[in-house]
């Protein structure tokens, strides 16, 4: 088969390929490059792993670098969704977003652009394409190649309890890791179908700007899209089932981002269900809405379904290799061993958090437990997690709610964003709420909304991990002017809580005694 049937084949097994540019043939190059030829299995491998998005390629290549024999499977994209069809494409989008909002927003500043905004979403798709090629060597087949692993593109499943099948060719393990992420899930809406809708695996593919989008559930793909859009200039109603947008995460929190985007020109109809979808593929579409009682219609331009994640184990015969699974996705225990004691498993596809991040911690435990008998644990992880929204909203370890649900006796610190100096001069909303063991500085979870909240999180991370409390904070110096003077802030905010009017009146009364 040429390259070019070879190319065209491979767009019709992975849309997100459209349109086939020059940066989009230079990410298959990389992340499947035509024409490649399996190598010959190399007898008995130390580890064989299913799956080359973050948990597959962190295991391979970890393993690889121990002097492990690695064989790595992959039947689509090397890089998974984060590459291709999640992380890195969404956050291309956000920028050029943000930057949008920031020119409407200049005046605000005394900065007048007489000319206002034109978006040229041609021109934002190929930055987000040119941006994926670029970084795609990193997860590349021949970067992987050059590391010692044996790469097979194909469909792998297993034949056995240590054996998978790919291409024809049998790969025999001592060890194997199943890291085949999941995919974007859909509802059973009548009529969603035949109309057509899109999810993050086929988003990026647009070269024309939506006039009217509607996204369907304000999750965090949701919630970054539908701002995202409306940013570039579409006019989106965002639907969600729940009460309010981000269900999952703080009220107070969730608040605040639901009111930014309504800043932004979303329109947001909660507690709403979706009927039925009337209309088809291409055409224009019409979503029968009912809100309490209260049906209407709301008219698209395309849908953008973001309700969830179902894990990839379809085709894998886990049966085969007596792997349990449910719907959830596979089966492990703590120390990610499935029912097969050779077969381990890591990221979406067994993991109830389903971040980049947490694929890669969870991959850095398999390779301590598959190859050396380790003990490491998932339950041990403190698993931070951001919305990249503007602002964004970023927690981590217990919420407010959940402690209590759990019976935890806990005291709660919220601190506005608006007193913090910087946040002030920046013209940024925001709040931090930190959990704490009632009675203690022990710090049980966080809650951050600021403009960089994804990045201030990860001290307050480091505090849960080292076991450093409020007191700590307090005594770290932070840089003024900056947003995160406010963990430090929280820190005071604690040793004011201490002095309470008995000890103010010991203190008084050493100090009188001392002038």
């Amino acid at each position: 088969m040429s390259d070019v049937a070879l190319r065209e084949s491979l767009l019709r097994q992975i849309p997100a390929l459209a349109p086939l540019d020059t940066h989009n043939q230079r990410l298959l190059g990389n992340a499947h490059p035509p024409g490649w030829v399996n190598p010959e299995p190399a007898g008995r491998y130390n580890l064989v792993v299913l799956g080359a998005g973050t948990a597959g390629l962190v295991s391979a290549a970890g393993a690889a670098g121990l002097g492990a024999k690695v064989a790595l499977v992959e039947r689509h994209l090397m890089g998974g969704d984060c590459l291709n069809v999640g992380c890195v494409p969404s956050k291309a989008l956000i920028r050029c977003a943000r930057a949008a909002a920031e020119v409407r927003e200049a005046s605000a500043y005394g900065v007048d652009v007489p000319q206002g905004v034109r978006v040229d979403f041609a021109r934002v798709m190929e930055r987000v394409r040119r941006l994926r090629a670029e970084i795609s060597p990193n997860d590349s087949v021949r970067r992987f190649q050059e590391m010692g692993v044996d790469v097979f593109l194909g469909e792998g499943r297993f034949s056995g309890p240590d054996r998978v099948e790919v291409g024809g060719r049998t790969l025999s393990f001592a060890r194997a890791v199943i890291a085949t992420g999941a995919r974007a899930a859909a509802p059973p809406i009548p009529g969603l179908a035949e109309a057509g809708y899109l999810t993050n695996e086929t988003l990026f593919t647009l070269t024309e700007l939506p006039a009217r989008l509607v996204v369907v559930g304000a999750g965090p793909i949701g919630c970054e899209m539908a701002q995202a859009f409306a940013r570039l200039g579409s006019r989106v109603v965002l639907v969600e089932n729940a009460r309010g947008v981000l269900p999952r995460e703080d009220k107070d929190a969730a608040k605040i981002v639901a009111e930014a985007l309504r800043r932004d020109g979303v329109e947001i109809r909660c507690a709403t269900e979706i009927r039925e979808v009337r209309g088809a593929t291409g055409g224009d579409k019409s979503l029968v809405l009912d809100c309490g009682g209260n049906v209407g219609e709301v008219k698209a331009d395309a849908i953008l379904v973001a309700v969830g994640r179902a894990p990839n184990v379809e085709g894998l015969d886990l049966e085969a290799a007596g792997v349990a699974y449910d719907r959830s996705g596979v089966t492990v225990d703590d120390q990610l061993r499935t029912s097969n004691r050779r077969v381990f498993a890591a990221g979406d596809v067994c993991f109830r958090y389903k971040f980049t991040h947490t694929a890669d911690a969870l991959a850095r435990i398999v390779i301590r437990n598959a190859l050396f008998f380790g003990r490491a644990r998932a339950s041990a992880l403190t698993v931070p997690w951001c919305t990249f929204t503007t602002p964004e909203l970023a927690q981590v370890g217990l919420g407010e709610d959940e402690a209590r649900q759990r019976g935890i006796a806990v005291d709660v610190l919220r601190l506005d964003l608006g007193d913090v100096d910087r946040a002030r001069l920046d013209g940024d909303l925001g709040l931090l709420k930190v959990v704490v063991k009632k009675g203690s500085d022990r710090i049980l979870g966080a809650t951050l909304v600021a403009r960089n909240a994804g990045d201030m999180i990860s001290e307050l991370t480091l505090a849960i991990v080292a076991g450093a409390g409020l007191k700590t904070l307090a005594e770290t110096i932070h840089p003024y002017p900056t947003q995160a003077e406010v963990l430090k802030r929280a820190g005071d905010a604690w040793n004011r809580g201490r002095l309470t009017p008995r000890v103010k009146r010991l203190f008084a009364t050493l100090l009188a005694w001392r002038r």
